[in-house]
């Protein structure tokens, strides 16, 4: 039998075209960073390392480094510290959010712990400190210490002492509670700990005293273990077969962390890092780059720009700068004062098939919308788009529909807008406050996050208040309806509920299949179907492999279906069931994977490379129809069962395909091995 079964295998081999080798269909991949060393365990000849709130692990013998993440070994993701426990032969990996994994540092296995996580706690529960006795860690809070033991994965106590403790430590039978607040403290172990009254007071405050890590820290400054530089991804754009993406996360009147400036491509699995010592150029701030447009043209040549002006780059480098002083770029207006060139506001950016790069010029005195061609900057100022004085504060999602015209957002709550630009008229058409739906009832929307355009050519606006999409010939009327799709509830009424109604949208893809993903701010992902009609999925950080639910940019690489999704706890993606279609499709683009299919796999066979709605059917060598249906977008799935969802035998299976008129199509084969 295992004789017939590697013949099998070899006429495969022989008799398939040539294999490539993909990511299964809802496979999820995470992208790391581990760039800013934070804190250092050794464990035996294991260097374990903390780095960008991320871990990695580092082999003394073999000099080989083995990184971690929610995909593959954790539980979470923004670790706050890690402390190992000799006598248990456990890390304690602590999140920010208070969960705890310990790793079993011998086999990786990994015990999640999540009561602390879990419970109910009145004040801060971040842990300040961590302190390892025996098989036990002790773990200082906001209202005192709790004792974990590391051998059975459980919380053995906790001693509530009713202030913040910074650490602790045990000498002479005695615990030390020292707290910056409230002094130090001391109880007898032999006491029961758990009575606030058996810990009294023996002296002020005293810090710890650190160890000393200097020559671990030298080696570790050394080692390369991959991923971006930074866990930023606020914006996002493939283009080129490859991923640009910066960190960004400013814009005019929302409150949001300021991050450094960064711009990362992902080419595969190889990230390059632009320069960013930038300041040292400029003379100027670096930070918040939130928007990152390669040339249409050319994948070497990339502006990006931000709260700090414009920047234009060459394999990496940069090459011009563009801000108030050098150019027609205007500085924002704060309460009537013009500043300086650390706020020169451009928050979008779109390089065009005729060379030119459109910008956008945020809460300037004149300037709004600007176009660079044969690097001359051209105005084209709108007096539509002012507002209080100034361009529009926060003018974002610039994007190009199949007509040939420009629309952007203003994701401000003061005015939040959509605008229409048609550059061979100069003409803008800017819609504000009041928005009404289909049924006249009026919308109040505060923020307008983006905009995108789908297969049909909708054109779909992300709110506050959920998703809603304007048809292609609304620009007749003076003021589009905003369509809110109604989902029949089916349950015996006449009633719907909108579509993620109520739900704080951030980012949109439209994936090939015309699908529409939705980012939000606080809920994770949602997939609707084509028809918008059913949620395919909602994935969250509880659910899924997700690192967060607080969704920043997502990105679809529509040749493999890969979704990127930019987190506020950084990257990671989802390969997706839809991708690019052929308008024919022959043997040298049509193909199955995995292929052979071993015993162990269970997921889904993936056929690829196929025209728009093909209609596909799988055979056996006898000619016995065992499945068939319609593609997604270019792709087609199957689980290996037949047309009674019994699970196929061994032997080759013929993919017969025709496109949605019925021309013939090609034929691929698949060897499935029991």
């Amino acid at each position: 039998m295992r004789k017939k079964i590697w013949i099998l295998l070899s006429f495969l081999i022989l008799q398939v075209a040539a294999f490539q080798s993909s990511a299964a269909i809802g496979d999820w991949k995470a992208y790391m960073a581990y760039s800013e060393v934070q804190e250092i365990e050794e464990a035996g000849n294991w260097i374990f390392v903390q780095a960008s709130s991320n871990l990695y692990a580092y082999n003394r013998n073999d000099q080989s480094i083995q990184t971690f993440s929610k995909m593959d070994f954790l539980n979470d993701c923004d670790i706050q510290h890690i402390a190992y426990n000799k006598t248990a032969k456990r890390l304690l990996i602590l999140y920010s959010n208070a969960n705890i994994d310990l790793m079993n540092t011998q086999n990786w296995s990994v015990q999640n712990l999540p009561d602390y996580y879990a419970a109910t706690i009145t004040g801060d529960k971040t842990i300040n400190g961590i302190y390892m006795y025996g098989k036990f860690a002790y773990l200082c809070y906001g209202l005192g210490i709790i004792k974990l033991n590391m051998a059975e994965g459980e919380i053995s106590d906790t001693y509530t002492l009713g202030f913040k403790v910074n650490w602790c430590e045990i000498r002479d039978n005695q615990i030390y509670a020292y707290s910056q607040e409230e002094g130090t403290y001391r109880a007898a172990l032999s006491d029961n700990l758990l009575d606030r009254n058996r810990w009294s007071k023996v002296g002020a405050y005293t810090a710890p005293k650190k160890e000393d890590k200097s020559e671990l820290m030298k080696l570790v400054s050394s080692l390369q273990p991959g991923g971006p530089k930074y866990n930023h991804f606020w914006y996002m754009k493939f283009i080129h077969n490859q991923l640009y993406t910066c960190g960004g996360a400013f814009l005019s009147g929302i409150s949001l962390d300021t991050r450094p400036g960064t711009i990362q491509v992902l080419n595969r699995d190889n990230w390059t890092i632009y320069q960013d010592d930038i300041r040292n150029t400029t003379g100027y701030q670096y930070q918040d780059i939130n928007c990152v447009e390669p040339d249409i043209h050319d994948p070497n040549h990339v502006f990006a720009s931000g709260r700090t002006g414009l920047y234009e780059f060459t394999d990496g480098k940069l090459t011009h700068y563009y801000n108030k002083d050098n150019s027609i770029l205007e500085a924002a207006v704060d309460r009537g004062t013009v500043l300086d060139n650390n706020y020169v506001l451009v928050h979008s950016l779109l390089s065009d098939e005729s060379g030119k790069l459109w910008i956008l010029n945020s809460q300037a005195t004149h300037r709004s919308i600007i176009e660079m061609k044969d690097n001359q900057l051209i105005a084209h100022d709108q007096k539509t788009l002012n507002a209080n004085g100034y361009s529009l504060s926060a003018m974002t999602g610039l994007m190009k529909d199949r007509q040939g015209r420009l629309w952007f957002v203003n994701d401000n709550h003061e005015t939040p807008a959509i605008v229409c630009y048609q550059p061979e008229t100069d003409e803008v058409k800017m819609f504000s406050k009041p928005f009404t739906n289909q049924d006249g009832a009026e919308i109040n929307l505060y923020y307008i996050r983006c905009i995108k355009e789908d297969l049909e050519h909708n054109l779909w606006i992300g709110t506050d208040q959920g998703p809603f999409y304007i048809t292609p010939h609304f620009l007749d009327d003076t003021q589009p309806t905003l369509t809110q799709v109604k989902v029949p509830r089916n349950d015996g009424t006449n009633y719907a509920d909108y579509l993620l109604g109520g739900v704080d949208i951030t980012c949109m893809a439209v994936d090939q299949a015309n699908r529409k993903w939705f980012g939000t701010s606080n809920n994770g992902i949602y997939l609707i179907s084509a028809d918008n009609m059913e949620q395919i999925h909602h994935f969250t950080a509880t659910n899924s492999k997700l690192l967060s639910n607080n969704i920043e940019s997502l990105a679809i690489n529509d040749a493999t279906g890969e979704v990127f999704i930019g987190t506020n706890k950084g990257l990671c993606s989802y390969m997706s069931d839809a991708t690019a279609t052929n308008e024919e499709m022959t043997q040298d683009n049509v193909w199955a994977y995995p292929n052979p299919v071993k015993p162990d796999y269970t997921g889904l066979i993936t056929i690829t490379g196929l025209s728009l709605d093909a209609d596909v059917k799988i055979v056996s060598t006898s000619g016995t129809l065992v499945n068939q249906g319609r593609s997604n977008g270019g792709t087609y799935t199957w689980n290996g069962n037949d047309l009674k969802g019994r699970r196929v035998a061994s032997g080759i299976y013929m993919v017969e395909t025709a496109t949605s008129n019925g021309e013939k199509g090609t034929v691929c084969k698949i060897a499935i091995i029991r």
